[in-house]
């Protein structure tokens, strides 16, 4: 897809300046404390063809994200920082005889080179990393680009409905994991149905993905590309599926050594089902034909105690399934076991070649009123490392702390949690703030493979909503680690740091 490249000031304009139809209850639009978007005023279904567009609706939305990363061990790490400035353009036509579209435009730029890392540093920026495009800026030095993220068609009879083209798909495997600047979306086909009581099944067939950080939908699993497989340059890392947790050794070159194909296709067919009262099932189906599968159920019971107070135990459980990536990428993520490397050992994991493994994990959930407080605990079978590049996030919900990767071979988290709704307690008019403390511990065996060391994690977010579609948030996240015990960095903390984020949004 050829990028965009546009002005700051003229997106901002030209999103400033769109018709957009309003609400006189409520935002079109509004951000969740979890800073998911809610959409309250959607498009109407209407008898003409005409009027498919004229009674569609506009999404507009301005933001800002600044980061800054600073590395306790400063001899090992760079210190970084990012900026970025943009925004999106949605629009979704009206449903014509169940017909409708939808196109969304977004925007991100570095403007400011006293808030940003040096260029030559792109590829160390941590957690600021999704405001840019670390190839773009290495190829051709820009920092700004655009992207036509979604567009697509949709056709709803009853209710069964069909998606075709470029979409978010958030499910327990993949999301949009929208808190930075350009979502995470996909390109294929998704099909939906409810008409089962209390039921709602999914599948989707995906051939491309686009990280945040791309301006071009690429592999779904493959690492890297052409370029650093005839190492005519190094810049070909960036430039397909180059997730934080992507699995290195499911690499371009890899796949093309062992007579594989580099193109691949996700497919997730998912079930939730409701009709027991107070339960919810879901069961996920994933998998990248001829290199992975997983099976994943997961369980959650709300009890009522009393005096309006509910604890809600959940469960979940992942058994991810070899079906040829084990032979050409190794057990860890790190991709220093694929077919490539030449190590002495197995660096800590029982087998070599394979991808069999599993997950489990338990919380329980205690609301009433403005405050939800969780514990959670996951486990990770001491098999190979879980393979999951599409920022669904294996343990989220139950022990993922902010910017940390818990699903690692042998490793166990404990986390507590608790999130209080100032604005709902009648306290503070828009505030609502969360606390969340994370114990993982790694298996020091797998350090010669790149795992971190045991870590405490203290993360904390503030929010505020001002009103009239403007928010605001603070995120602190403060990372003490052991020293390394294995590996070239034995005897050195080179884990521990402490992260600062402060986000702005407007929704039009």
């Amino acid at each position: 897809m050829k990028v965009l490249k546009l002005s700051s000031a003229a997106v901002l304009v030209c999103a400033l300046s769109a018709t957009v139809n309003a609400s006189d209850d409520k935002p079109k639009r509004e951000l969740k404390n979890d800073m998911m978007v809610k959409t309250n005023v959607k498009p109407p279904k209407v008898d003409e063809l005409s009027e498919m567009f004229s009674e569609g609706v506009f999404y507009g939305r301005l933001r800002m994200n600044s980061f800054k990363w600073d590395w306790k061990n400063d001899d090992a790490n760079i210190d970084n920082k990012a900026f970025g400035l943009g925004g999106s353009m949605k629009y979704k036509t009206a449903s014509f005889n169940g017909v409708s579209a939808a196109a969304g435009l977004y925007f991100t730029s570095s403007p400011f080179s006293s808030l940003r890392q040096d260029e030559s540093e792109v590829g160390k920026v941590k957690a600021g990393k999704d405001t840019f495009s670390r190839y773009l800026i290495a190829t051709t030095g820009t920092w700004e680009y655009a992207v036509l993220a979604e567009a697509n068609l949709q056709y709803q009879v009853s209710k069964t409905k069909a998606i075709a083209g470029r979409q978010i798909f958030e499910s327990f495997l993949t999301k949009s994991n929208d808190t930075k600047m350009i979502p995470n979306t996909f390109e294929g086909v998704v099909l939906e149905t409810k008409e089962l009581a209390k039921t709602r099944i999914r599948g989707a067939y995906f051939t491309a993905q686009k990280l945040r950080d791309h301006t071009t939908f690429h592999d779904v699993i493959t690492f890297g590309d052409r370029y650093n497989a005839d190492s005519t340059t190094n810049f070909g890392d960036w430039n397909n599926n180059d997730d934080s947790a992507v699995h290195k050794g499911l690499s371009y070159k890899n796949f093309v050594d062992a007579g594989k194909d580099v193109n691949h296709e996700l497919i997730v067919v998912d079930a939730r089902n409701k009709s027991i009262e107070n339960l919810q099932v879901d069961v996920t189906y994933g998998a990248v034909p001829d290199v992975l599968s997983s099976l994943t159920g997961e369980l959650n019971y709300k009890i009522a105690l009393g005096d309006g107070y509910t604890l809600t135990p959940g469960v979940r459980y992942m058994k991810q399934f070899d079906n040829g990536g084990g032979e050409v990428g190794g057990a860890t993520l790190k991709g220093k076991l694929g077919i490539e490397q030449t190590p002495t050992s197995n660096l800590g994991y029982k087998e070599r070649y394979t991808l069999d493994s599993s997950l489990w994990m338990a919380r329980l959930v205690l609301k009433k009123g403005p405050l939800k407080a969780k514990i959670g605990y996951s486990a990770v079978e001491d098999a190979a490392d879980i393979v999951a590049p599409w920022r669904g996030f294996p343990t989220g919900g139950y022990t993922r702390a902010m910017a940390q990767y818990n699903w690692y071979a042998n490793t166990k988290t404990f986390n507590v949690e608790a999130n209080y709704d100032f604005d709902k307690a009648g306290l503070v008019p828009g505030f609502s703030a969360m606390a969340r403390y994370a114990i993982q511990d790694f298996d020091e065996a797998k350090q010669a493979a790149g795992v971190q060391a045991d870590s405490k994690i203290l993360h904390m977010d503030f929010r505020e909503n001002f009103g009239n579609g403007l928010y605001a948030k603070v995120r602190v996240g403060l990372v003490s680690a052991d020293a390394r015990v294995l590996g070239s960095n034995a005897g050195k903390d080179v884990d521990s740091y402490n992260e600062y984020r402060f986000e702005l949004n407007y929704l039009f």
